[in-house]
Formats: structure tokens, C-alpha cells, sequence
């Protein structure tokens, strides 16, 4: 079953709660998100969404995967 942009807005607030979480994408495979958290400062882009791809709990894993591709923009709140 493919996944839909609430699932995955789910899975992300479930790891960061107080972030500010927006996911586009309606084709059940292709989505983009962006995710603003204070847990990022001092991260590097690379760090901050490595946590975001963990945050999706193997959902992007293999050729199994319920999702196929995430453009993913990550920061920290100004």
C-alpha cells in the first residue's frame, strides 16, 4: 500500500514534535518535506537529515520500501 504525506508528517512529529512539518506529494511514492527543529542547531545539513530519515523507521529502505523518494530540506529555526 503506498504511503500518503500524513503518514509521513506523522512519522517525523513523532520524533520531533515542536518542529514545523510540511510534505507535499500525492502519487504515493514522490514527496517533498521540510522540516524546521531547534534539535538541529549545530548540526550539518547531512546530520539533520540523517535524524529525519530515521525519524521514517525503514519506511525508504530497500526496493521494499513504502517510499521511493523524499526531497528532503531540513534547518534550524532562525
Amino acid at each position: 500500500m503506498p504511503i500518503t504525506a500524513e503518514e509521513i508528517e506523522i512519522l517525523i512529529r513523532e520524533s520531533f514534535p515542536n518542529a514545523r512539518v510540511e510534505v507535499q506529494g500525492d502519487d504515493g511514492a514522490h514527496f517533498a518535506a521540510f522540516v524546521e527543529d531547534e534539535s538541529f542547531r549545530g548540526m550539518n545539513r547531512v546530520q539533520q537529515q540523517r535524524a529525519v530519515y530515521a525519524a521514517l523507521k525503514g519506511k525508504m529502505d530497500g526496493a521494499r520500501g513504502e517510499l521511493h523518494a523524499l526531497a528532503l530540506t531540513t534547518k534550524a529555526p532562525e
